[in-house]
């Protein structure tokens, strides 16, 4: 048996041997420990002059992360202390585990809307959703299955991002202008608006509005050009902290002996939480909640809520990596721990904030030791400045909630779609819409199942040509593949050649099907090529695969050896079918091989 026929009767398997060695030696080496602990990487070359620069930028993300975790731990439906309980145990965990020096760990308020319709009935809800999330997303670190994020593409991330922004941005609009709503869904929120206008609060709407005005103009104070460009670069970083301040400052002078012109927070239970284990039960309304009980309460949320914060952690990891490597794998490992510690806390599920990791950023971080000024700013607030958080308006966090979707919602990206590709704008329609009209859980699952559907129909309808050529005065039905065959495009391959050939009337005998851009084939390709064999067979007309890899022809070959003879690999075209019309059956399955 020559060489190629060895290759061709012979699959290539990988030796269990020499992957267990390869494992283990991996498994031995330093850089597998460094690679999971990051911070014995950076921690040695840690330099002085680093320091006050991780300081500054720790403590400037504090003063942003106290007002939002206060407004997300209300998004939540939970007591504003549960957010500053999420916002500190996250900053700590990622310094030893996370591998980009940017990114903050806290709630935000895709997080909170998703856990609000179970938080709602008690926050032991929220805080063991935090622990299985930490858990489930761990082990798929520990698996290295930071590659399944690439399933899911840009279109269905910008829809879902677009669509929890609105919803979050317009569950607010009814706390900026001093109304309650009884309901944080989309349509609920602008139902209960636009039924109570007379009802109106005119201090609450009047602080709101000029709050979320401020923050909207704060923002762009970092482009003046004149001056101390850094003093405006900070101003502008501080706006949400002076927001508060000015908010509750103003609520703090103005009330008069238990009366209150606008709707504040209220009470915010003092003091650190208490280090315990997670709650496995509950107690609702009087009556014992099993842990079965409340795992089938919480429902989807538990594939939904670790999904969405692994997106969240990995694009704005890549986002701010600075031309490095971002390892998800690692990434995901440093979120699941964060949520498992932070469950010890009393924390609700926490992943990457944007927002935070933007302001970290820009005050010029060093390396993750700036969470560390971030999470103790937070203790310090809850040690020391729960009385003071009792006067904060809730109009001024509905107006930092606001200010921050708008930035979210990036309606460029829908143009950019438009001009590059409209049929990516399928799989964010269908994301954007479900996601707001039905619920975040399901919208993220519809948005990926329409993004594959797209993904097997292009699969299913590969880019095969088939066209006539005359060659050596021989009519002959070269088919060109474009792409790869997989068991989704092997009947169509086989329709389109036969479909073509009755179209001919008979006038071609041969057909040649180009195998260069084949690169891998299934069993079910391997089927249909055996079938259209016959098929070819019986309308008088020839077979011959050219060009294909071994790996390939091998498939097929192995499958049924008689068909060995239609693979040629070394003539020219021109030599082909010269080598089959030369022949005295004409036939290509009596052709033997040129080596």
């Amino acid at each position: 048996m020559r060489a190629d026929e060895d290759h061709l009767y012979r699959e290539q398997l990988p030796s269990v041997g020499s992957l267990l060695r390869d494992s283990g030696r991996k498994l031995c080496r330093p850089s597998t420990i460094t690679n999971k602990f990051p911070i014995l990487q950076w921690l040695p070359r840690y330099r002085m002059e680093y320091l006050m620069q991780d300081f500054i930028a720790g403590f400037t993300v504090g003063l942003t992360t106290i007002p939002q975790a206060i407004a997300y731990g209300v998004v939540a439906g939970l007591e504003p202390q549960y957010g500053l309980y999420s916002a500190f145990m996250g900053c700590f965990t990622y310094i030893v585990f996370g591998s980009c020096k940017d990114v903050t760990i806290a709630t935000t308020a895709i997080m909170a809307l998703m856990v609000n319709q179970y938080a709602t009935i008690s926050p032991d809800y929220a805080v063991l959703v935090c622990f299985l999330a930490g858990c489930i997303v761990l082990v798929l670190g520990l698996l290295n299955m930071g590659v399944l994020v690439r399933f899911i593409s840009i279109p269905v991330i910008t829809g879902f991002t677009m669509a929890a922004a609105t919803t979050i941005g317009s569950a607010q609009i009814n706390n900026i202008v001093g109304l309650s709503s009884p309901s944080n869904d989309l349509l609920p929120s602008w139902k209960n608006f636009f039924t109570h206008l007379p009802s109106i609060r005119k201090w609450d709407a009047l602080l709101g509005v000029s709050s979320l005005v401020f923050l909207l103009l704060m923002k762009h104070v970092k482009d003046i050009k004149w001056g101390n460009r850094i003093f405006w670069k900070y101003l502008a970083l501080s706006r949400n902290a002076l927001a508060v301040i000015f908010g509750t400052f103003l609520a703090y002078i103005l009330s008069r002996d238990g009366n209150q012109p606008f709707r504040v927070t209220g009470n915010i239970t003092a003091g650190v939480p208490p280090f315990r284990l997670p709650p496995f039960s509950t107690t609702v309304d009087g009556e014992y909640v099993s842990f079965g009980e409340m795992i089938s309460t919480v429902g989807a949320s538990l594939g939904s809520i670790p999904l969405i914060s692994i997106l969240e952690i990995v694009a704005i990891s890549k986002a701010f990596s600075k031309g490095k490597i971002v390892d998800a794998s690692q990434e995901m490992v440093a979120l699941g721990m964060c949520n498992i510690m932070g469950s010890f806390v009393l924390s609700m599920p926490v992943t990457g904030s944007f927002t935070r990791t933007a302001v970290n950023n820009a005050s010029g971080v060093k390396t993750p030791l700036g969470g560390a000024v971030t999470g103790a700013l937070v203790l310090m607030a809850l040690a020391f400045l729960t009385q003071t958080f009792y006067f904060i308006p809730k109009c001024t966090l509905a107006s930092i909630i606001i200010a921050a979707m708008i930035s979210l919602v990036e309606l460029h990206k829908i143009a950019d779609m438009w001009k590059s590709k409209k049929k990516d704008l399928f799989p964010f329609v269908v994301t954007i819409i479900t996601c707001m009209f039905w619920s975040l859980e399901y919208g993220i699952l519809c948005g990926i199942a329409a993004n594959m559907v797209y993904i097997l129909y292009s699969s299913a309808r590969p880019q095969v040509y088939v066209r006539l050529e005359k060659i050596n005065g021989h009519e002959v039905s070269v088919v060109d593949v474009k792409q790869k065959l997989d068991y989704a495009s092997a009947e169509y391959l086989k329709e389109k050649v036969v479909r073509f050939l009755n179209q001919q009337n008979g006038e071609t005998s041969l057909v040649v099907i180009k195998g260069e851009e084949i690169n891998s084939i299934d069993y079910t390709v391997a089927m249909n090529i055996v079938s259209l064999k016959g098929d070819l067979d019986a309308l008088n007309c020839g077979l011959i695969c050219w060009k294909w890899n071994f790996a390939s022809a091998g498939v097929v070959c192995r499958l049924k050896n008689d068909i060995r003879p239609i693979f040629k690999f070394d003539l020219t075209l021109e030599e082909l079918v010269a080598s089959h019309y030369d022949t005295p059956s004409n036939s290509a399955s009596t052709v033997s091989i040129e080596a």
